[in-house]
């Protein structure tokens, strides 16, 4: 057993290990390194705290049991979810963290023991914490389910966009700030649930509003909100238990998730607060002006993969930009096996990767890590757009909207102002897709039609094999 003064010695090293594993997660070379430091920081975390002074031996198989079923269920999501899953696994575990600041939100309040071991300002203290936290939670389990859904496909991607949505999400604040006041000055446990409960009713239907109000293409910044909004429900927790670790383990969470979305929202030239306002996704979320927006003119050059392989096999400079199409395709080894192929004939073959290229932060980066591609040859956008004008030959796998030139070129497009890979640019660039269909964010995309660009159409996974099949022959 850990006695107080050894769990917290436990407390402050899985602290440590928690800021190394966030410092190795910022660079893929050291990203593995990083998962092992936050894997042994919270066995560290968990058995300090299970086998710590406020766990009794009475509760502590139903802990112990707990933590098997809860663990079974996470190897078998791991073992079984496809990479193409992993942004709407990550929204279900968001969702988790929500539904568990609730709980133990209410479960505090209802604990009579709890109740009393808080006197005079101390008690409104913590009052304010357990609303604040099932505030938060509730925020955070219905926005990420209804993320899941999205994201998985079962609910559609287009906003919907209520008549006078901001003012409805303004009453449902100021209905919370006046429950919140009656909460505060309840006498009584039961006088204090009915606020509680419509606070709680509101919150949830306020997540889903404001998540079924944001557009497709808005999805990556939206899961790495939810990553944020899960750290502060988890800090929230951490208060309302008087727990030192989760304080400090959500803070991190919830400050390191709202500097990436602010990362990602720089990347797509948009506010904050606009992605929050939802909208973006489809044409009527920024209707275009009178005269129409431009529409794409012109006729496709189809190629094939015979044709595409000869085009690489003549290259010198090659800049592959992967999509989701290449996740859903699950082709991402079969592009580790052509970059192979090409880079042992002395082609220079690199990577271009857009900050919200696939469905979650780091989509791409991680299929490409997992078929083996060099960490050094995975390029972001920053780094590789001034070099398209003396490219080859560009591939584009099952991206569409990050590759769009109407975000340059069209101020009516809904996407104006979104920095884009300028594949255009290079000598020829071979576009992979199934069909014309437009992109995430329901725009259409003029690079098909434009004389240097060629389309090869099918499924990605068996065009690019049978691309390594010709140049192999």
């Amino acid at each position: 057993m850990f006695t107080a003064e050894l769990a917290t010695v436990a407390y402050i090293a899985a602290t440590i290990l928690f800021v190394l594993s966030l410092g190795g997660l910022s660079n893929q070379t050291t990203a593995l390194r990083g998962n092992l430091y936050g894997m042994i920081g919270m066995t560290l975390a968990v058995l300090a705290t299970v086998l710590g002074p406020k766990v009794s031996m009475a509760g502590l198989p139903w802990v112990v049991g707990a933590m098997v079923v809860g663990g079974s269920i996470g190897m078998y999501a791991a073992k079984t979810v496809q990479m193409t899953q992993m942004p709407e696994l990550v929204a279900l575990m968001h969702s988790m963290v929500g539904l568990a600041a609730v709980l133990v939100g209410v479960a505090t309040f209802i604990d009579p023991e709890a109740s009393r071991s808080f006197v005079g300002a101390a008690k409104s203290i913590h009052e304010m914490e357990i609303y604040i936290g099932v505030f938060i939670g509730a925020i955070t389990f219905s926005g990420s389910v209804i993320a899941f859904g999205k994201l998985s496909g079962r609910i559609s991607g287009n906003p919907l966009l209520l008549p006078a949505r901001h003012w409805l999400n303004l009453v449902g604040l100021l209905v919370v700030i006046w429950f919140g006041n009656a909460f505060m000055n309840a006498h009584s446990i039961p006088d204090g649930m009915t606020p509680l409960i419509i606070m709680t009713v509101v919150a949830l239907l306020f997540g889903i509003h404001m998540v079924m109000a944001i557009g497709g293409a808005d999805m990556p910044v939206v899961v790495s909100m939810l990553n944020s909004y899960s750290g502060w429900a988890a800090a929230a927790t951490g208060f309302m238990l008087s727990n030192d670790l989760l304080i400090v383990v959500g803070a991190l969470v919830g400050s390191s998730g709202a500097i990436l979305s602010y990362i990602m929202c720089n990347a797509m030239n948009r506010s904050f607060i606009s992605v929050i306002a939802g909208g973006f996704g489809t044409a009527s979320a920024n209707p275009a002006p009178a005269g129409g927006a431009a529409q794409p003119a012109g006729e496709v050059t189809p190629i094939s993969s015979v044709e595409t392989a000869e085009l690489l096999r003549e290259a010198k400079s090659v800049i592959i930009v992967p999509g989701y199409g290449m996740a859903v395709a699950q082709a991402q080894h079969t592009v580790y096996e052509i970059t192979k192929y090409l880079r042992e004939k002395g082609v220079n073959i690199r990577f271009g990767i857009h900050p919200v290229a696939g469905r979650m932060p780091g989509h791409m980066n991680v299929l490409l890590a997992e078929a083996k591609v060099p960490y050094d040859i995975v390029l972001e956008m920053d780094e590789l757009n001034d070099d398209f004008p003396k490219t080859d030959v560009v591939m584009v796998i099952g991206a569409n909207d990050i590759v769009n030139p109407g975000a340059q070129d069209d101020p009516t497009s809904p996407i104006a102002g979104m920095p884009v890979l300028e594949v255009w640019k290079a000598k020829t660039s071979i576009v992979m897709k199934r069909s014309m269909a437009s992109g995430y964010a329901g725009v259409d995309n003029p690079l098909f039609y434009k004389d240097n660009n060629r389309m090869l159409f099918g499924d990605a996974k068996k065009m690019l094999d049978e691309v390594l099949l010709s140049l192999k022959t």
